[in-house]
């Protein structure tokens, strides 16, 4: 009989296979405990199986995402070299065909200060310019390209100028802020920032209950109106909250735009207006200049009830008048 060690003393190995399987010789005698072994081996083969279709599952999502059309970065960019190969930038669309138009809207961001002095006041706007190109059509699943300012100098874009700023700024911080899109039908947005200080002639016979009418004109520049046709979209002018606009002298009224032709000796060019109406507040000159003449007036009259023999009473409170005055 072979012996196993053991501590004290080594017992026969009959005696430890026996010590050691007897759980198992007792759980095989009894029924409620197969019963439950078989629940449990049930129980973990269906976890499995869940396991299991979860990850065909998940298999199958990936399969889909894989599958689906993707554009990459050399497809648009093959698309570009496609549609500036044989394209001159010098040329207007459907030149010697028809006129280009040219649909504008504008976005204000805000207007002020008016400068009353040098007859100018200031607007910070969004301009935005969309026109058709037949040469700047593609064919894709992409509708659109969103590109940024890198793009505007290599297609033709209108030369619109604005005909009574005295300056205009566009904003370089932090890229250039111009936006530019194309369309697969050939359709061109091109917007960007400005900020521009306008001639405004303000009337002063009504002062200071008079209003006013801030234009801002802008036309093309060289193209007359057989070349190139301004349109307003709809809606054409949007304003942002006035409340935040720096008017100060003046409240914001409404607005309202035209177009016009002007005829010149190089021909007749359109020109598009936008009117914003402004209205001089009663209450702001109320406050700082009726009031304190009117307090300053009556005050001077206090002179008359002083002694005249307190001649330096009189003089001080006549001299401090005409200084307030």
């Amino acid at each position: 009989m072979e012996l196993v060690p053991h501590v004290g003393k080594a017992i026969p190995m009959d005696s430890w296979k026996a010590f050691l399987f007897s759980p198992f010789l007792l759980w095989s005698q009894s029924r409620g405990v197969r019963l439950l072994f078989l629940l449990l081996i049930l129980h973990l083969g269906n976890c499995i199986d869940k396991a299991d279709d979860e990850d065909d599952e998940d298999l199958t999502v990936n399969k889909t995402w894989v599958l689906a059309p993707k554009i990459h970065e050399g497809d648009i960019t093959q698309i570009l070299n496609s549609l500036l190969q044989g394209y001159d930038n010098k040329l207007r669309p459907d030149i010697g065909v028809r006129p280009t138009v040219i649909e504008t809207d504008v976005y204000v961001n805000s207007i002020g200060p008016v400068d009353p002095i040098n007859m100018e006041y200031t607007i910070d706007i969004i301009f935005a310019q969309t026109w058709f190109d037949s040469r700047l059509k593609f064919n894709s699943t992409m509708k659109v390209l969103m590109l940024n300012s890198n793009m505007v100098g290599k297609i033709w874009i209108p030369d619109t100028f604005f005909r009574n700023s005295r300056k205009s700024d566009a904003h370089w911080i932090t890229t250039p802020n111009r936006l530019l899109r194309i369309w697969n039908d050939g359709r061109v947005l091109y917007t960007l920032r400005l900020t521009i200080n306008a001639e405004c002639y303000l009337q002063l016979h009504n002062f200071p209950m008079d209003e006013h009418s801030c234009p801002l004109e802008f036309s093309s520049y060289g193209y007359p109106k057989n070349e190139i046709e301004y349109k307003w979209k709809k809606p054409s002018v949007e304003v942002a909250d006035p409340k935040y606009w720096r008017l100060y002298q003046f409240a914001f009224v409404g607005l309202r735009n035209s177009t016009e032709i002007s005829h010149t000796i190089s021909g007749d060019y359109v020109i598009m207006t936008i009117f914003f109406d402004l209205s001089r507040r009663m209450g702001y000159f109320t406050i700082q200049t009726y009031i304190p003449c009117i307090l300053t007036v009556v005050l001077s009259w206090v002179s008359f009830w002083i002694n005249k023999d307190a001649v330096p009473a009189r003089t001080s409170l006549g001299m401090t008048c005409n200084i307030m005055l």
